[in-house]
């Protein structure tokens, strides 16, 4: 396949008489790297190369301006802001949010040679239309709006001035000044042969120049279009080029060069439709690994639509691939280091004296944090959970260390105290840390000491940027300064240009041609971009101006794309199913429909949607039990089960091995909201300080109404203790401290009535029982352990009370068959009331009781009693009282259960939940 710039570089050496003299112009430097290559190729002589330089390059040599980077810009654009607006101007932060629209609009303003004269006056009597008062009288602050509008002309004229004393400019005063200079360049140059290739949208003054240059006859172009776009008035992949040759005179009287044939030729396209961004990346991998079976992976290229898909391709690249080129470079943005000063950044943009833990926690979780600080990252994080810390100072941080460290230090300094100054100081000694333990190993850090270099050059800039700007003087600033910096630095990876295959972003791929393509994201909001609107000047304005809308904005992605598409031969395009989670983009493309709309009779397109094999294989896991794990149990055994294990058991039998046998428990989390356990634990320790005291004793109506008079004390009390250092004084957690201050004061006004009406004797408050239990077929110590809310006698009538902060009913704790017990989790409630029967009445025999429970959600249902239902009907009759024949039923049920648990025979077996 011959592509457009070889069959430049060809015609060129045919037609030129010295081609040291020619320079070659082009929109990009990667298109002129392949230019170059195809002219050295059919360059049978010996003879000076000519020049191949881009477009931006020979303005640039044209004006005698240097470009300057956008925050350069953005800075000289702050201080003449300043030079102007002396009556209270705005700080650089608040400024860098319209300064940046302002800027673009200076810069499209000079591009495409619009009078200043007419566009501001235009856009100052739209804002003074617009402006939000209909009174006749305006405030100062409506008059200070207006005049800003009104001004809009001074800013541009003093602003240009400036940048001129310095010898800097953004691209359209470059534009505009190499305008200026052409002529004098001109005679300085008057052998050159300027040869312009493969240009589409242009801007009014570039038009300028290349037409001046052409009407001169020092000048060449080349178009690369194909002729089925020309000729459709309506497609917008000819829309500049149409124009182009309907308006410039040169065109009047030469043809233009070339129009080709080629976007008809035979063509392979598949539509491929895949689930998420990983997908498309995953099955780029597959497609190079079947291209290179066939054969066929010389000349193909993987372009990026979207290119944060960089590092996912990258990781799918089969091994068989040995020569790769990467023209587009790794956003520096996209490295953990970034991730890992972002979060350093959130911590001071708001001097307060204490932190919210999540930030906190965020810092130290991430893997940079423990490779500056060690285990000490750990020891403090298990800190702030265990202690539940919501809001951490700086003190606080190092007094839980027994050494605290500089990178401590340097990580988390006094908030109030920290300047822009202090923190970038700070992040050159973490960088400096940070070196040191890379360098302990530089075969394994290798890139990540690459990143840190390119880090340590962006801290640099943000130094002397801080030298020279007084204006910085917020975290916040310095954090939008950097955000800017670190936007628009990527890492370029070594490679050789021309060889292997290419991957690139869609602008890269500019001129270049290849037989097999592989083009990723074609989403709407993707390819094209969209619309969006970085303007103050309104649409109508730009239409009637004749300055790019989003409309040409659409036209120029929809050149790239065909054009890309134009010599191709085998083309695969792959879009993205999942239009949620396509974060910029939305359904596929236009430009795909518009290719099946088209239908060339020698297109053949394939419509695809890949997704991956999913074998949903339902598999209970199971953990048999060898030697060490039944050795395990006996201890287990030993210890002794209480009545939640056990229910945990029949729950999960899984669950029951990873808790009560691995002893694995949840990780604890800081509580910034009360948790319903937490919440269960401060009402039951509230009620057992409060009825201690009164073991062995008959309640009276006195004692109920003191604990009325005192609880609240003694509620807070328990917050303080068990909610450590954490804040109920507003929010959920004062709607949570709410309830439970209902629940007591409800359940204290329902004791009142009990005792008004019945002697009621408190016989223990959260008693603990340690039962051995003889079991048949069991050689080894067993028992069973637990916790008794309350016992007490009603009129006489031994009462086992559990307290339940949760909601249950009377049908938790009923049962018709015993096995339901340690069949069913559904019945759970009546088995631990009844294992606390059980060990009461080992401790101290009865001969009958009744147990239930007492739920705090459900408290108007009252005491809800366990009983034994002859049938599940209505009127069933019910046994509520507890007797020596009652336990030993429940005996028989308990006892099976744990020789089922202990049974080497028997696995444990997950249960879906």
């Amino acid at each position: 396949m011959k592509s457009f710039l070889e069959d430049v570089a060809i015609h060129v050496l045919n037609t030129a008489e010295k081609v040291e003299d020619i320079s070659f112009i082009l929109p990009s430097k990667r298109a002129g790297v392949f230019l170059k290559n195809a002219f050295i190729k059919n360059y049978t002589k010996t003879g000076f190369s000519p020049a191949f330089i881009s477009i931006e390059s020979f303005i640039e040599n044209i004006s005698g301006l240097k470009y300057a980077n956008n925050i350069q810009l953005l800075f000289e654009l702050y201080s003449t802001y300043l030079s102007i607006e002396t009556n209270e101007p705005e700080d650089f932060y608040s400024f860098s949010k319209w300064g940046q629209l302002l800027l673009q609009d200076f810069n499209e303003v000079d591009r495409y040679l619009v009078d200043p004269e007419t566009v501001f006056p235009y856009l100052a009597s739209i804002k003074e239309m617009n402006h939000w008062s209909l009174e006749a009288e305006q405030t100062e602050l409506q008059k200070r709006y207006i005049d800003f509008w009104n001004g809009l002309s001074d800013y541009y004229y003093q602003y240009k001035e400036n940048l001129q004393q310095k010898g800097i400019g953004y691209q359209g005063m470059i534009y505009k000044e190499a305008i200026e200079n052409l002529e004098f360049y001109q005679q300085n140059n008057p052998n050159t042969k300027h040869v312009f290739v493969g240009f589409n949208a242009l801007n009014k003054a570039e038009e300028k120049i290349i037409q001046e240059l052409l009407e001169n006859g020092n000048a060449d172009i080349y178009w690369d279009i194909d002729n089925y776009f020309l000729k459709d008035e309506e497609h917008d992949a000819g829309l500049f080029i149409r124009k182009h040759f309907k308006t410039w005179k040169y065109f009047q009287e030469n043809q233009p060069k070339w129009i080709c044939n080629e976007f008809e030729t035979a063509k392979e396209i598949q539509l491929i439709g895949i689930p998420k961004n990983v997908g498309q990346a995953k099955y780029t991998g597959a497609l190079l690994e079947e291209l290179y079976q066939k054969n066929q992976l010389k000349n193909t290229v993987v372009v990026l639509g979207d290119e944060t898909l960089l590092t996912p391709v990258l990781n799918e690249i089969p091994n068989q691939v040995q020569q790769v080129n990467i023209t587009m470079g790794l956003p520096l943005t996209e490295t953990p280091i970034a991730a890992f000063f972002s979060l350093y950044f959130q911590l001071y943009l708001n001097p307060k004296a204490h932190w919210y833990y999540k930030d906190v926690l965020n810092v130290l979780t991430h893997h940079i944090s423990r490779q500056l600080l060690g285990e000490t990252a750990t020891e403090i994080i298990n800190f702030i959970q265990k202690k539940n810390k919501i809001q951490i100072t700086p003190l606080q941080l190092k007094g839980w260390v027994d050494t605290p460290s500089n990178e401590l230090e340097h990580l988390f300094s006094d908030t109030i105290k920290v300047t822009p100054k202090v923190l970038v100081d700070n992040c050159f000694n973490l960088i400096s840390a940070l070196q040191k333990f890379y360098e302990t190993d530089k075969t394994i850090y290798r890139l990540e000491l690459e990143y840190l270099y390119r880090f340590y050059t962006l801290f640099n800039q943000l130094y002397e940027y801080l030298q020279n700007n007084t204006f910085i003087g917020s975290v916040k600033t310095l954090y939008s300064i950097y955000k800017e910096l670190i936007s628009t630095e990527t890492l370029d990876f070594q490679g050789e240009p021309l060889d292997g295959i290419q991957i690139m972003g869609m602008l890269e791929s500019r001129n270049l041609d290849f037989e097999t393509i592989i083009l990723t994201a074609v989403n709407e909001g993707i390819l094209p971009s969209g619309k969006s609107n970085n303007s103050f000047i309104p649409f109508d304005i730009k239409n009637l101006l004749e300055m790019p809308t989003y409309k040409e904005k659409d036209a120029v992605y929809t050149y790239h794309f065909y054009r890309l598409l134009q010599r191709a031969k085998n083309i695969y395009i792959l879009y993205n199913t999942e239009i949620a989670d396509a974060l910029k983009g939305g359904e596929k493309s236009r430009f795909i429909m518009q290719l099946q709309v088209e239908n060339l009779p020698q297109h053949t397109i394939t419509n695809v949607v890949a997704s991956p094999e999913i074998n949903i294989v339902k598999q209970e896991r199971t953990i048999q039990k060898d030697a060490p794990l039944v050795a395990r149990l006996k201890e287990v055994s030993a210890k002794g089960y209480s009545p939640s294990s056990l229910t945990n058991y029949i729950r999960n039998p899984l669950d029951f091995y990873l808790q009560s046998v691995l002893g694995i428990r949840q990780q604890e989390e800081v509580e910034e909201t009360i948790a319903a356990n937490t919440l269960g634990t401060i009402i039951h320790n509230t009620l057992e300080d409060l009825y201690k005291p009164f073991e062995g004793k008959v309640l009276s109506v006195e004692n109920i109404q003191t604990f009325q008079k005192g609880y609240v004390t003694e509620l807070k009390k328990q917050f303080a203790d068990v909610y450590k250092g954490a804040d109920y004084s507003k929010g959920k957690n004062l709607l949570i401290y709410n309830v439970a201050n209902t629940y007591v004061k409800r359940f204290l006004e329902s004791e009142l009535n009990l005792v008004k009406n019945h002697t009621v004797k408190v016989v223990t408050i959260e008693g603990n029982y340690k039962i051995p239990l003889t079991i048949e077929g069991i050689n080894f110590p067993v028992h069973l352990i637990g916790k008794v809310d309350r016992v007490d006698e009603i009129d006489g009538q031994l009462r086992i009370v559990d307290y339940k902060s949760g909601r249950v009913e009377s049908k938790h704790v009923e049962i018709v068959e015993w096995e339901e017990l340690i069949d069913e989790y559904t019945y759970s409630k009546a088995f631990q009331i009844l294992a606390y029967a059980y060990m009461r009445n080992k401790e101290v025999p009865f001969t009958n009781a009744i147990a239930g429970i007492i739920s705090f959600k459900n408290l108007q249902a009252g005491f809800l009693q366990f009983c034994k239902k002859d049938k599940r009907a209505p009127k069933a009759h019910k046994e509520v009282l507890i007797t020596q024949e009652t336990l030993m039923l429940f005996e028989q049920q308990l006892h099976n259960l744990i020789k089922e648990i202990v049974n080497p025979t028997i696995p444990f077996t997950e249960k879906e939940v």
